[in-house]
């Protein structure tokens, strides 16, 4: 497939190399594109994801997005960059023609308990308060799109690096069960697995996944 890239850090970077040794053709939007390391049929972009316009010229022709976007968790002004930056990303794409569109979110609006999201929760961590805030109207935004094939994944709780395994549980709504008294958590590497698999093979079209170890 030819896939647009949108994000190169914590997730971004291996999911970079998962779509690279499953031979896809990428084109990744960076700001700064000596940043993203070169690799075999990844092709880099400069362009701004907080301008529809520019997210609309580098999307076109390819056959799905995946946004993996996120200003930072350190960003003071977290919250309002990621929607901005996702309301520009979800024009940009439609704009471009492209139908399928992959959002990468977070645990925050996975439900604990019959109407109560995790990130309403008191032991929710403040420093991630603002962006997981912002994820989850990212996801009451694109669950109103109709025009898009869209889907969005919602790490579980615990997202390290780790090895790629390969394999993972799949979940809608609510987190996945956890061993003991832990919470469900799953690498990286095999976050990467789970949304090239979804791409690759859809099965979420229109829905919120989440995945576990």
């Amino acid at each position: 497939m030819k896939i647009a890239l949108i994000g190169t850090g914590y997730v971004g970077t291996p999911l970079l190399a998962e779509l690279s040794s499953r031979g896809h053709q990428v084109t990744v939007l960076a700001r700064n594109p000596s940043k993203v390391a070169a690799q075999p049929g990844v092709t880099v972009v400069k362009a701004d994801v907080l301008d529809a316009a520019q997210v609309t010229q580098a999307v076109a022709g390819h056959d799905a997005v995946i946004s993996a976007y996120n200003p930072g968790w350190t960003e003071p002004r977290i919250h309002d960059l990621f929607l901005q930056g996702t309301q520009a990303i979800f024009a940009g794409t439609k704009q471009a023609g492209v139908k399928r569109l992959l959002v990468v979110g977070g645990a925050g609006s996975l439900f604990v308990a019959p109407g109560v999201q995790l990130v309403d929760t008191p032991p929710f961590p403040a420093e991630y308060k603002q962006g997981a805030l912002a994820a989850r109207e990212a996801l009451n935004l694109i669950q109103k799109e109709t025009s898009l094939d869209w889907t969005f994944l919602s790490p579980p709780i615990l997202l390290t690096p780790g090895d790629r395994t390969g394999k993972y549980r799949v979940g809608a709504d609510s987190p996945l069960p956890g061993v003991g008294d832990a919470p469900s958590g799953i690498s990286v590497q095999d976050l990467a697995v789970a949304i090239v698999d979804e791409m690759e093979k859809p099965q979420h079209i229109q829905k919120r996944f989440t995945v576990a170890n």
